[in-house]
């Protein structure tokens, strides 16, 4: 076996989002030959990537079947995740893809879903930040069992920077750890606006693969200020199936078309999509209706990222300070984890200038 048989055989794998076959794409490295043994290195465009297992089955058995029957092929993984950032990177310079997580109004389960994507995300391999932007309603101290603890600050190129906490993986920010949460944000919307442009400009948020940012609900003030300082890669759309959340979700969507803004959207998620009580896990009980979130990402062409359940798990998990992707096993973190998979390849496909309507054919 040669090095260029094996290359030649990866050249019938193709990266399953892309389109392209591995060898065309770069992303083979380090083949080495032994006799029968072959072993190679595939670099993922994220480190949560969620086909390595399908990929690594089609590179067996296209070298398998090309080039030697034999072969004891053993397929290694690393990433490096993709961006397509050219702001010149003055803003989180070392942040890759930033994710925002928006919804139309309050109530929809936007700060659950952002918790929980974060993590997703962090578990599948790829450094992760959360920044809790919802100055008047934080919850991210809450969720992950951090109420009353306080960042510390450190001195970087001689300006005072704000050291995110860590919790489960992840770094988090949020103005719950900066104030008493006994009393009131009271703030105009100029300083509220200012706070949050300080999350971005002032946090030690260091080297990382994907921040989420967990917007406040509605569309404003601080919407604008931060969509405008930051680099945005694309964002999420958080929804309720009922008729009243669907509207406001439009005007989310809205938002994001604004000639000032202009930012792509990764796509639409609906939570609380159905009841499924934890002693009959194959119910399915629709509660504010079916559909909608589907219907709504039609109509507006839009990739639809998944359904999350209504689940008493979710609930107890984010008043814990464990939210679910930390402590269940069953039908609610499978749906974040698959709702997570479905976000980075869009942003992949994206980053790779592929059209993100491609997306719902993956659905």
């Amino acid at each position: 076996m040669t090095e260029a048989q094996i290359l030649d055989a990866l050249r019938n794998v193709q990266e399953p989002d892309l389109g392209k076959d591995l060898v065309t794409l770069n992303m083979v490295r380090d083949i080495s030959i032994d006799g029968l043994q072959v072993s190679f290195t595939i670099v993922l465009t994220t480190p949560a990537c969620p086909m390595k297992e399908m990929m690594q089955n089609a590179c067996i058995n296209a070298i398998r079947l090309l080039v030697n029957k034999e072969a004891l092929v053993r397929v290694n993984f690393t990433a490096q995740t993709t961006t397509k950032r050219a702001d010149g990177l003055s803003v989180l310079p070392q942040v890759k893809n930033i994710i925002a997580v928006v919804s139309g109004k309050g109530g929809v389960g936007k700060s659950t879903v952002a918790a929980n994507l974060a993590l997703a995300l962090a578990q599948g391999g790829a450094s992760v930040g959360l920044m809790d932007a919802d100055i008047y309603g934080p919850s991210v101290p809450i969720m992950f069992g951090v109420r009353g603890e306080r960042p510390l600050m450190k001195e970087v190129n001689g300006k005072g920077m704000i050291v995110p906490l860590e919790r489960f993986g992840i770094k988090l920010m949020s103005i719950g750890l900066l104030v008493d949460e006994k009393n009131a944000v009271v703030w105009r919307g100029p300083m509220a606006s200012s706070a949050v442009k300080q999350f971005a400009t002032d946090v030690c948020w260091e080297s990382l693969d994907y921040l989420v940012i967990d917007m406040p609900p509605g569309t404003g003030d601080i919407h604008l200020t931060l969509l405008q300082t930051v680099p945005v890669t694309g964002a999420v759309i958080v929804t309720t199936p009922q008729e009243v959340a669907l509207a406001d979700a439009k005007k989310g969507i809205a938002m994001f078309g604004q000639a000032q803004l202009k930012i792509p959207i990764i796509g639409l998620v609906e939570n609380m999509s159905y009841f499924t009580p934890a002693e009959l896990p194959d119910n399915k009980y629709y509660l504010f209706g079916k559909q909608g979130g589907r219907r709504l990402a039609d109509e507006y062409d839009l990739p639809f990222l998944g359904e999350i359940p209504l689940v008493q798990s979710i609930r107890e998990g984010g008043d814990q300070g464990v939210p679910v992707m930390m402590s269940d096993d069953g039908v609610s973190k499978k749906a974040f984890e698959q709702f997570a998979s479905l976000v980075v390849r869009s942003i992949a496909m994206g980053n790779a200038h592929i059209k993100t309507e491609q997306i719902a054919s993956l659905v």
